[in-house]
């Protein structure tokens, strides 16, 4: 594990309500959480975060550990006095949430993972991915992002917003979050997992399938799959209606 870093956030929402906290895919940022910032905004206090090595976030070198990228998502809840609060994240920030549910379970009222994998199924994958956006920039991995999250040849606007999101990114900080997921491995920390869960996945997401994450939801204490149809992997930009209901039912529950 590496020192955690301060991350940028922003924060909208009533200063007295319920915090939610939204963390973002890898190569996106705080702004992927947009569809869904105005309803949630009204009822709960929102904090969205960049995670290290995105947006306005801290670039250290890498490599990183989940446990690195969870550590600062505990930190931000200690720089603003939050003594628990339900996390929403999607992919990466699914995994980073489920990570904190499972190591400081006092910290996380409700638990939304989306489009989540309890480890991956190349490992090698993401090392060489790593590399190569070492050696080219992001944008030497475009392709295969929009592939991997069932995004060609289906909707060029979404096509769109990640290929513009991730050369945005920096290389490091994108690497380091590949070798991260290199080496996750969430298989027995699901157990360890005691908040209300929902677990959101893609009927078209060829990264997180949902059998895949019924699987998950079959090791946990108090987990639930909602399978949002006509959704590949970005699924609250894709379905941002059916997301946040789906979300502020979670919450409500």
């Amino acid at each position: 594990m590496t020192d955690p870093v301060d991350l940028n956030y922003a924060v909208e929402g009533p200063a007295d309500a319920p915090v939610v906290i939204l963390a973002h895919a890898i190569g996106m940022t705080m702004d992927m959480w947009d569809p869904q910032l105005a309803a949630l905004a009204t009822g709960w206090r929102v904090v969205r975060i960049d995670q290290r090595g995105h947006g306005g976030s801290p670039v250290p070198a890498g490599p990183y550990e989940l446990a690195d990228l969870g550590t600062d998502l505990i930190r931000v809840l200690d720089r603003l006095a939050i003594e628990d609060a339900t996390i929403c994240g999607l992919s990466l920030g699914g995994m980073v949430g489920l990570w904190v549910a499972a190591h400081a379970p006092e910290r996380v009222d409700r638990l939304i993972a989306a489009c989540a994998v309890a480890r991956p199924v190349s490992p090698g994958a993401w090392l060489d991915r790593a590399q190569a956006v070492r050696s080219g920039g992001t944008i030497a991995v475009a392709d295969l992002v929009v592939e991997r999250w069932g995004y060609t040849d289906r909707d060029p606007a979404l096509e769109t917003y990640i290929r513009t999101r991730l050369a945005a990114t920096p290389a490091e900080g994108y690497a380091g979050c590949c070798e991260a997921l290199a080496g996750m491995d969430l298989t027995e920390d699901l157990g360890r997992v005691v908040a209300p869960t929902l677990l959101l996945a893609g009927s078209d997401d060829p990264a997180a399938p949902p059998p895949v994450v019924a699987e998950m939801a079959g090791a946990m204490a108090d987990a639930r799959v909602q399978v949002v149809d006509g959704a590949a992997h970005l699924l609250n930009v894709e379905q941002p209606g059916v997301v946040t209901e789906a979300i502020l039912k979670h919450l409500r529950r």
